[in-house]
């Protein structure tokens, strides 16, 4: 089976799965709060830590709360910066509420001389995860390549329950994640 196109037939299916989702969600609904999720805190975000996040587009999962959240509490945040397809992701620090410029992929990001900062914990945003807790991407690689330089930090997949599927695709460079955040629950092995 040629893995790259079965990916690509699994991300087109599952972006129309979300997107679907999503247009019947409410605006409060689409910022995920994970009040709900006690182990999060407790165990993995104290103050200082350094918690890496995105800002969603389109139908992606929203961690503005959670964000914000995690500000009230005393960690760092940091968002990733992009700026092409070839060049690795760097992840620099950042407040809710200042400005943030419009970049590659039009992703929003702090501008390039916010400093750079290592992640504890990353909150990565995808189109599907598995039982597995494997991760189905955009397919440029970027969190693939950064997580990978990034063996100690911990990765949360932040989605919606719909985007679950018994099995994806994978590669052998693609990164497991190590727990899943859902509307709905918080998954681990």
């Amino acid at each position: 089976m040629d893995s790259v196109a079965d990916k690509n037939t699994q991300r087109a299916r599952y972006r129309q799965i979300r997107d679907d989702f999503v247009r019947n969600l409410g605006d409060n609904d689409r910022a995920l709060c994970f009040s709900h999720i006690p182990g999060l805190l407790n165990m993995h975000l104290q103050a200082g830590t350094v918690l890496a996040g995105y800002i969603a587009k389109g139908s992606e999962a929203d961690p503005s709360r959670l964000l914000a959240q995690a500000h009230e509490q005393g960690c760092q945040i940091a968002l990733p910066h992009v700026t092409s397809k070839s060049a690795p992701m760097r992840f620099l620090r950042w407040s809710p509420g200042e400005p943030l410029i419009a970049g590659a992929f039009g992703l929003m990001q702090p501008d390039a001389s916010a400093e750079v900062v290592r992640p504890d914990v990353l909150l990565v945003p995808l189109v599907a995860f598995d039982d597995r807790l494997m991760r189905l991407g955009q397919g440029a690689g970027h969190y693939d390549r950064a997580l990978s330089l990034l063996e100690n930090s911990f990765v949360v997949g932040l989605g919606w329950c719909i985007q679950h599927a018994a099995v994806l695709p994978n590669d052998p460079w693609d990164i497991p994640l190590d727990a899943m955040l859902t509307e709905k629950s918080w998954i681990t092995l």
